[in-house]
């Protein structure tokens, strides 16, 4: 039964902690307490406890890997947090979760490595379940499509977890641009520094070093969707990122964070060309890069002009700006023909016009906010707000996150082919033939999750 269809029936029955934000039912009260699960526990998961706050309520954890050591994440992070989650209860396989648990739960927060984000979102969709789930939003971009479909159809509230979009920097960007501060903007420059450990691994095997899979980890849960292979160290609890079956390298990994502000304050869209610059690869192809450089290509839209957006990542850097010592390890920077704009690090805290004297010209005009606010400052708690019905949609919402995630993926797979193509968003085709079998791939049987 589909968790829409039994409301009234849910709210009727003895259940140790009872739904009490199914879909269709009335707005409950702001002081109710929304019933958490969370998918993935470690690594990143851990901070998803405090974004539960003491406010919500975890009612379930689910990990495929509850071993000890080496690994250990998700067993240390539920201990670490148990004044959060006294009585959740422990899971290894997300389905039986939300089969045994599905009236009980409200949200589910994604943390899972990338390619099991689609199979999760789908399944908790489907069940009238409201979903955080992690960046990129999934794989390929057939998934994603489905994806934004589906949150319609199911009518469930979603975010993707890029926090800058919930930043006042990344507000701040936004309304520079549309105020005209910036003039004409033409180029945009986008960098981080992964690869790198600890996330990424330096090595050059192929195929990488094989063993036993460790007590307490499900080997065959964690590898989902993917075809079957013998578990490696290389590929988990770390380094599955630059894997190009499990991750989307550097660009998956911090693409959908530092593209985050152009691509909202230039209403970007869909690029119709990726243009590969350089490629440093390593010797074993199934792995990312070691360097990339690309040019996304964007057409002009209303009264912006055409776009170039340059992605730098590993030893590729823009050019400094002037009176610039060193740039940051990660950054972005937006050149218009009045004003740059430039900030540090992968999420937009602290943007500034460049040189900062520009600053004073504007006074008190940057500060003028023209945009809604984040009204809880982070993806996942702006997600309970939605819930209790306090805003329409959050701000990363499928809607726009979707889009977001097809430029991230687009980039992703023109590293991976070592190929520039054009792209046609409305066939969902592109000029590689190489790249265009990444648009949709295929899935272990059992595992195939559709609208």
């Amino acid at each position: 039964m589909k968790r829409r269809t039994f409301c009234k029936a849910a709210a009727a029955a003895s259940l140790s902690a009872p739904s009490t934000f199914a879909i269709g039912q009335p707005g409950p009260s702001a002081n109710s307490k929304i019933n958490v699960a969370l998918i993935g526990v470690g690594g990143v998961g851990q901070f998803a406890f405090n974004h539960c706050g003491e406010g919500e309520n975890i009612v379930a954890l689910c990990d495929v890997d509850w071993r000890d050591s080496p690994g250990g994440f998700a067993k240390r992070a539920a201990a670490k947090h148990v004044h959060r989650a006294p009585d959740a209860k422990r899971f290894t396989d997300f389905r039986k979760m939300l089969d045994q648990m599905e009236r009980e739960i409200d949200a589910v927060v994604i943390t899972t490595p990338d390619h099991t984000h689609y199979p999760i979102t789908m399944d908790a969709m489907q069940r009238g379940i409201h979903v955080c789930v992690q960046k990129p939003m999934a794989r390929n971009i057939q998934q994603v499509r489905t994806l934004q479909a589906a949150a319609k159809k199911y009518k469930v509230q979603t975010v993707m977890g890029n926090q800058g979009h919930c930043f006042e920097g990344t507000h701040r960007i936004v309304e520079w641009v549309r105020k005209g501060i910036l003039g004409d903007v033409e180029e945009v420059h986008c960098w981080t520094d992964r690869p790198r450990l600890p996330w990424f691994g330096y090595f050059k095997p192929t195929p990488p070093p094989t063993g036993p899979v460790p007590d307490g980890l499900n080997w065959d849960l964690w590898q989902g969707p993917v075809a079957d292979r013998a578990y490696s160290d290389e590929y988990m609890p770390l380094k599955w990122r630059g894997w190009w079956d499990y991750g989307c390298g550097g660009l998956g990994d911090i693409g959908c964070h530092v593209i985050d502000a152009p691509f909202w304050a230039l209403d970007l869209g869909s690029p119709e060309r990726i243009e590969v610059v350089e490629v440093d690869q390593w010797f074993n192809t199934d792995y990312t890069p070691r360097s990339a450089r690309l040019i996304y290509h964007f057409p002009a839209k209303g009264d912006r002009k055409a776009v170039k957006l340059h992605w730098y990542e590993g030893k590729y850097r823009p050019e400094k700006l002037e009176g610039m010592k060193e740039l940051p390890s990660n950054g972005m920077i937006i050149k218009g023909s009045k004003e740059t704009v430039f900030h540090e690090d992968m999420r937009a805290q602290s943007p500034r016009l460049w040189p900062s004297t520009r600053m004073r010209e504007y006074g008190s005009v940057l500060k003028e906010k023209t945009i809604p606010r984040s009204p809880a400052g982070h993806p996942q708690k702006d997600l309970w707000v939605a819930i209790r019905g306090d805003i329409e949609a959050c701000g990363s919402n499928f809607d726009y996150a979707g889009p977001l995630t097809e430029v991230v993926l687009l980039g992703a797979m023109a590293i991976r082919a070592k190929e520039s193509f054009d792209w046609d968003p409305v066939a969902m085709r592109c000029s590689s033939k190489t790249a265009q079998q990444w648009i949709e791939e295929p899935v272990r049987k059992g595992w195939e999750y559709t609208l």
